[in-house]
């Protein structure tokens, strides 16, 4: 499988050179998610390197986000980050069903309530008037991605039961069920800490540092929905295209 050598009298560095290679097969599909690399002495023997360059290598790669390390177990190939581009309206089940990845959701909760005020402003409904709280954890290839709270407005969707959002994308049963279309919304992002509930729901560490997205979603004029979600800081990443 590793054919392709190190020269040596390249001017690039030889930690960067050993680094290129590993991502090249990373890209060819040569090696996989959660495969195990080599360890230092095979990749040594392999590249007639020393073991200062491997770990040099290895360092640099687990710093960019290509590798993960297991104590006592070695180095294994991160999975791929999630980019989400936010040059328009997007779902999280239609952009990963885009990226190859199978799209699931866990509606750990679902209860109407009355409005807190805080919500009920983002809503702009009266205070104490029923919403829908929904709970849930989102995930790609079965891995947790995005936690979230969403809060849905009881008058525009009678009769919206539990057991159809576990079977079906929310903004699918807004649209094929109630016929509201999904007109705009508006996103605002920052970085948090991750509390320890998060980390239990997404598998990580209080470590990792997570995006806060808060969304308010509109049909025509009305505020339909609003939502806080949680992101993983180490799987999905954002880009916003300029002009």
């Amino acid at each position: 499988m590793m054919t392709k050598m190190i020269d040596k009298k390249n001017p690039v560095p030889i930690y960067y050179q050993l680094m290129d290679i590993l991502i090249e097969m990373m890209e060819k599909g040569q090696l996989k998610e959660h495969d195990q690399l080599p360890s230092e002495r095979e990749l040594c023997e392999t590249y007639d390197v020393s073991r200062t360059t491997v770990r040099q290598a290895m360092m640099e790669l687990e710093h960019d986000g290509y590798i993960y390390k297991q104590h006592g177990k070695g180095s294994f190939i991160a999975p791929k980050i999630v980019n989400q581009n936010l040059k328009g309206f997007y779902s999280f089940t239609e952009e990963m069903k885009k990226l190859g990845k199978t799209p699931t959701s866990i509606v750990s909760s679902f209860e109407i309530i009355g409005c807190e005020k805080k919500v009920s402003k983002q809503l702009h409904v009266e205070p104490e008037d029923p919403v829908y709280k929904i709970t849930r954890l989102r995930l790609a290839d079965g891995v947790p991605m995005l936690y979230e709270k969403s809060y849905v407005p009881v008058k525009f969707f009678p009769d919206f039961h539990r057991e159809e959002l576990e079977k079906n994308a929310m903004y699918n049963i807004f649209r094929e069920k109630y016929q509201l279309t999904i007109t705009k919304a508006t996103e605002r992002f920052a970085a948090v800490k991750t509390r320890a509930e998060e980390a239990e729901m997404l598998k990580i560490s209080q470590d990792i540092p997570s995006m806060m997205i808060e969304r308010t979603t509109y049909a025509q004029n009305e505020i339909i929905e609003y939502t806080v979600g949680i992101a993983r800081g180490d799987k999905i990443s954002f880009t916003v295209e300029l002009e």
